[in-house]
């Protein structure tokens, strides 16, 4: 019976819609992290020469999974590392494995033994070159974000500061202090085409085009608010309605399975 299986698509898309809520609740505290919702397309079985007035809709499917790109909260944390992005946009971050780049909305960085600025997987972030008082000298590409560990002068670093521009300066103990850089905002034109890979970053695919560095604060790239970070944009109220919705989903195919065997028993017990 037709019916069976219908409502065995219908168990397979609410289990998948059931998946979604729960990763995105999962991640409810997970900076940086994104929410995801199911969308579905109902299917039909006719041809092109069938009488639109007998068309059987024989379930739906799953069409895609979208990513909600919206602005989280803003959390002040008055660590200098920790930046968040007021508007749209991504830091982008090398892996120093595969010079691969990749793309987050989790500002929280850190400095390692050799000057690097990093992310906590240790991917290199990603600036504008600029001269010492804070100039861009080539937009046209970016350059890893190294901080000299002692200056010209032989003094050694004291503190790291973001301006809201993006401008990183490094401060040193002889009272003096050079730019490092420019944080560089990553803009996508589909940016529901990036694919997550883990950890609240993305890589660009051939949906969400190629990334467009811009200048914090310039065009749509977002400005740079250093000592905060940006929370999840989960709102746990909205996904509890939406866990409900989809258990009764669940629950009336399951019950719709039921009716369908109980006809099929009562057809077969039929005596003549």
């Amino acid at each position: 019976m037709t019916s069976f299986y219908t409502s065995l698509n219908g168990l397979k898309n609410a289990e998948t819609d059931l998946g979604v809520i729960a990763h995105n609740i999962a991640n409810a505290e997970t900076t940086g992290f994104k929410k995801s919702s199911t969308q579905f397309a109902d299917i039909i079985s006719n041809g092109s020469a069938a009488d639109p007035r007998l068309s059987v809709g024989i379930g739906a499917t799953v069409s895609s999974i979208d990513q909600n790109f919206s602005l989280g909260a803003i959390e002040q944390t008055g660590r200098s590392l920790d930046l968040a992005l007021d508007g749209d946009g991504f830091f982008a971050a090398r892996n120093t494995e595969n010079s691969e780049i990749s793309f987050t909305r989790n500002g929280n960085l850190q400095v390692d033994g050799g000057g690097n600025v990093t992310d906590a997987s240790g991917n290199r972030l990603q600036v504008f070159q600029t001269d010492t008082a804070g100039n861009v000298l080539n937009t046209a590409s970016t350059i890893d974000a190294t901080v000299p560990i002692t200056n010209a002068g032989g003094s050694d670093l004291s503190s790291i500061t973001v301006e809201k521009n993006g401008v990183v300066f490094a401060a040193y103990a002889d009272g003096t202090s050079d730019a490092i850089g420019r944080v560089a905002v990553a803009n996508f034109t589909a940016p529901n085409g990036l694919r997550s890979i883990g950890q609240t970053k993305w890589e660009a695919t051939g949906v969400s085009g190629a990334p467009n560095y811009n200048l914090p604060g310039i065009g749509n790239a977002g400005q740079i608010l250093s000592g905060a970070l940006e929370r999840s944009n989960v709102d746990l109220a909205e996904e509890m309605v939406s866990l409900i919705t989809a258990q009764r989903n669940f629950q009336a195919n399951a019950k719709a399975i039921d009716t369908a065997t109980q006809i099929s028993q009562t057809i077969i017990n039929l005596r003549t």
